[in-house]
């Protein structure tokens, strides 16, 4: 386990399920491996591993998901010195603008763009296309998004995400990590003082 690992835990009312992850900031990388279950629109679970390469860009998600009577599997790369994605091995050029993966339900997939334009410390509008992942299918479509800072907090930010007619005033803390998402969900405070293992 890396010295700078920890573990977020969000309670997500969108599915009626919680994500959690270990995730680790390493300089400009972040690698997080978490679980998700969810109980709407029917029950699935889901077992995944991210990696960015420099500037928190995204270089692989692992993920498998399962619901009853069914299963599925993904593997979403994008090529460091091209930025050419694949779905499987599949090339899916309809991506190339893309940095960055999001998890649907998964509030650790907002945390790329937050740091790399630094949007949680200080004023700025951005715009990106995501490789948008759907659950629990792990279909990967092109959705275009936009980030702004709103204002900032003794611990973190107000980032607004928009993506069509959805949006969501985020509160992010000062480590680049979504706190509370208004109609997502919101993360599970850890017990005070608490060292390890009871």
């Amino acid at each position: 386990m890396e010295a700078n690992e920890r573990l977020l835990v969000w309670a997500v009312d969108e599915t009626g399920g919680f994500d959690g992850c270990w995730a680790a900031v390493d300089g400009t990388r972040l690698v997080a491996d978490g679980r998700s279950v969810g109980q709407r629109p029917s029950a699935w679970s889901l077992a995944w591993r991210l990696e960015t390469g420099d500037d928190f860009v995204h270089r692989r998600l692992v993920a498998e998901s399962r619901w009853a009577g069914g299963s599925a599997q993904l593997d979403l790369e994008r090529e460091p010195t091209s930025g050419a994605w694949t779905v499987n091995g599949e090339p899916r050029p309809d991506l190339a603008e893309a940095l960055d993966c999001d998890l649907m339900a998964c509030p650790l997939t907002n945390t790329m763009p937050v740091l790399r334009h630094g949007l949680h410390r200080e004023p700025g509008d951005r715009t990106f296309l995501m490789a948008f992942v759907r659950m629990p299918s792990l279909t990967v479509v092109p959705n275009r998004q936009r980030y702004t800072h709103i204002r900032t907090l003794p611990d973190g930010a107000i980032v607004r995400y928009r993506s069509g007619r959805f949006s969501s005033d985020l509160t992010i803390d000062r480590d680049g990590f979504v706190v509370d998402y208004p109609q997502l969900g919101r993360r599970v405070p850890s017990r005070s003082g608490a060292t390890g293992p009871a």
